[in-house]
């Protein structure tokens, strides 16, 4: 099962890096992301998505992430 999750990270990761020259695709492709990637693996595309894309998109990441990272 960690694998699948490892897999949705990854693949989440390319589908971001392809759409990332638009703000409105970036961000519901993120929402997408933030729900299809595990509890555990949602910290780490937060953060990856912080350093890879902060500069541009560091509201919508924050946005995003906050109302989907469940306590």
């Amino acid at each position: 099962m960690k694998e699948n999750g490892r897999k949705m990270l990854e693949l989440s990761q390319q589908v971001l890096q392809k759409v990332s020259f638009d703000p409105r695709l970036f961000r519901k492709e993120l929402v997408k992301a933030a729900r299809w990637v595990g509890d555990r693996d949602q910290l780490l595309l937060k953060a990856w998505c912080l350093a890879t894309f902060g500069h541009m998109y560091k509201d919508v990441i924050l946005e995003v992430f906050q109302h989907s990272i469940r306590s």
